[in-house]
């Protein structure tokens, strides 16, 4: 190939790339259309107002009590509690953005209705305790993500073929070293964010899990699998980081549905949140440990041939 056509192809290659990735991570946002929002309401007139819930809004009638335990389930993402005054109950255990446009909304058929309100939020989060289940998540991808590919390119460098216990060993070790400095960084951050041994064992799963499934992919694909597993890193966070009902559906079905940040976060931010019977936290335990029993199978079968 001649230097001018390799220069427009590789000019070309660019352009798809930041196409795909723009679709992909900043689409995301970009798109959001609030669409059936689970919100819950209960007291006189509560009928009344569901039934004037527009397509956004997806109201669901229920007693105080019923409607505070979908609340904590996280069945619903708010409750409106009509009354005078009326009451806007909102949860620290909820996604944020679900929790902020819950009250957004909940707020206006108050004000609409010229009822005066109150706000109160259960177990509330501080600045810290919104931002740390995320970032949990995404530090954990990204340092499995380094010690993986680390061992496999300086193995290859020293032409050492790691074998499966060596595997084996990183996948623990990255696990323990990244959850120790989620740990520190999060005692840095809010010394009043809760670490307890729930908290540090769901950490380690996600560890586990994240650094079994690289290295597996590196094991079988090589340095291609940083392909992949490269911009998961931008586009899953993006993804995760807002509730369903806030995407377009293309994305909803395409990326929201199968991304294993969206169980690691919202586990984890409701064992921080002091909500550990939350449907999430079970719901992350058994999807997170398929994958890492799923990686480290993999890592056990021996490879037909070394990757190149």
């Amino acid at each position: 190939m001649s230097p001018s056509r390799l220069v427009a192809a590789v000019a070309l290659l660019g352009g798809v790339v930041a196409t795909v990735l723009g679709l992909l991570t900043f689409g995301a946002q970009a798109s959001v259309r609030p669409d059936g929002v689970p919100l819950a309401v209960s007291g006189p007139g509560a009928e009344q107002i569901a039934a004037r819930g527009a397509e956004a809004v997806r109201w669901r009638v229920a007693g105080p009590e019923e409607a505070r335990e979908l609340l904590l389930d996280k069945e619903v993402y708010g409750v409106l509690e009509l009354g005078h005054p009326a009451t806007v109950v909102v949860s620290g255990a909820v996604n944020p953005a679900g929790a902020q446009l819950a009250q957004q909304v909940m707020t206006g058929v108050a004000q609409a209705a010229g009822v005066p309100f109150t706000v109160e939020t259960l177990h509330p989060a501080t600045a810290a305790g919104r931002t740390i289940p995320l970032a949990a998540s995404a530090l954990l991808w990204i340092g499995g993500l380094a010690a993986s590919a680390g061992l496999f390119l300086l193995g290859r460098r020293e032409g050492v073929a790691p074998t499966t216990g060596h595997r084996m060993a990183l996948v623990g070790g990255v696990a323990v070293v990244a959850s120790g400095a989620v740990v520190g960084l999060t005692a840095l951050w809010d010394s009043t964010v809760p670490l307890g041994w729930d908290v540090l064992g769901y950490l380690l799963l996600i560890g586990v899990a994240f650094a079994a499934v690289q290295g597996a992919l590196l094991k079988f694909l090589g340095i291609r699998a940083l392909g992949v597993l490269g911009p998961l890193y931008l586009i899953a966070p993006a993804v995760a980081g807002t509730v369903p009902e806030l995407l377009d559906p293309v994305y909803r079905a395409l990326l929201w549905s199968w991304t294993p940040f969206r169980f690691s976060t919202e586990g984890l931010r409701s064992l921080l949140q002091g909500t550990p019977d939350a449907p999430d936290v079970l719901h992350g335990v058994l999807v997170l440990g398929g994958i890492a029993v799923a990686g480290l199978a993999a890592l056990a079968i021996p490879a037909r041939q070394p990757a190149r």
